[in-house]
This record gives structure tokens, sequence and C-alpha cells, in this order.
């Protein structure tokens, strides 16, 4: 008796999540993880202070400097940047580990490190810019989520504009007007990715397979 729900062996993605502070890039993040327990997120690597609730090792692995710059020197990373005065990386092991185990990741990154992501595996790459769906809508978020005092909000706002010009770097675009709406299309956009010819490695084996039991 044959499965009727056959498994096809594929190659992982990286689903990466860009935007500028306040748009929504990390509540979009938390629903698809709490929706899909096939795809984790990346832990990244940083030098700046825990945030009340963050967890070493869960949120980030929180490093000082110079740890941080002796991975960059040992090839360690496959992106890092520094931002707002703090360096972020991506540890690169881990990463390249479950894209070839079929494991899906997803990134909650910069466009700095989304173009490094490019560069090092861009066949794995799926890349989504979030934008606020007004220049008003993303002053009020980062008022309200009272993360970071009025002058390092002023500092985001200010280098908003910068982040958003890279929207065209981007496969695909969301204005986050609504979360619900804007989960579903980023769950639709994962699924449409998972299906990717190219990305099926096990799909000639089964396809062979199913002629040979046709003819």
């Amino acid at each position: 008796m044959t499965s009727e729900n056959p498994t096809i062996e594929r190659r992982g993605l990286l689903l990466v999540l860009s935007s500028p502070s306040g748009a929504g890039k990390t509540s979009l993040a938390r629903a698809l993880l709490e929706a899909d327990p096939n795809i984790a997120l990346s832990v990244s690597v940083t030098t700046r202070t825990p945030r009340p609730g963050e967890v070493d090792g869960r949120d980030y692995w929180f490093l000082d400097e110079a740890k941080f710059k002796a991975m960059i020197a040992a090839g360690e990373l496959l992106e890092w940047a520094v931002v707002f005065g703090n360096y972020y990386g991506t540890p690169r092991a881990p990463i390249e580990r479950a894209v070839a185990e079929g494991r899906d990741v997803l990134f909650d990154i910069d466009w700095q490190g989304t173009q490094q992501l490019s560069e090092r595996m861009a066949n794995d790459l799926v890349r989504v810019f979030v934008l606020p769906p007004s220049a008003d809508a993303l002053e009020r978020r980062l008022t309200q989520r009272a993360q970071d005092p009025p002058d390092v909000v002023a500092k985001r706002m200010a280098k908003a504009s910068d982040e958003i010009s890279h929207w065209a770097e981007y496969d695909y675009v969301i204005v986050n007007a609504n979360l619900e709406e804007s989960s579903a299309g980023l769950r639709a956009i994962l699924a449409a990715e998972r299906l990717r010819r190219d990305r099926m490695t096990g799909l000639s084996t089964f396809v062979r397979s199913l002629q040979s039991a046709l003819t």
C-alpha cells in the first residue's frame, strides 16, 4: 500500500522580515511562529543590553563587543551590522545545518543583514519588507510600545525613510495596516515558497516513482 501523503524531501528556506522600527515585523514574526510549528526563529547575537523580559539564548545571544568582533574575524557570522551603536549578527553554522536538513528559519533583520544573506545564500532566501500604513502610525507604535526613551524614538523616526528606501530589494512587500490580514499574507508567501520546484530536492525521485507506477 502506498502513502496518500508522500513526504518529498526539500531544502529549507530562509524567510527574512525587514522593516523600519515600529512597522510591526516582530509582531508578524511572533504570529507566524505561533501558527506554524515548522519554522523556527533565527537567534541572533548582539552587543546591546537586554530589554525587560528578554532571555539570553531565546531572544538573542547577548555578547560583549570583543567576543562579537572575534566571531567576525573567524568567519562565524553569515551577516552582521551595526544598528544604533550596537552590533547584531547571525551565526553561520546552525543556519546552514537547518537549510541542509530541510528546516525553515525566520529572520527579523534589517536591510543590511538581508543584503549580506543575499550574497551568501541567495537561492535559499525569501525576502519580505514590512511597511507601516502611514508615518503617523509608525510614530504612534514606537511611542506606545514604551521600550525606548523619546530621544531613541526620534532617532528611529529619522532613520525610517532611509530604511524604507530599500523596499524594492525585497521579493514581497506587506503594508501592515491590520495584523491579522498581514499575517495571513505572510503565511501565504511561506506556503507558496515551500512548493517551489527548485527547492524540492526530492521531487525528481518522486516523479520517477510515480511514472514508474503508472506504466
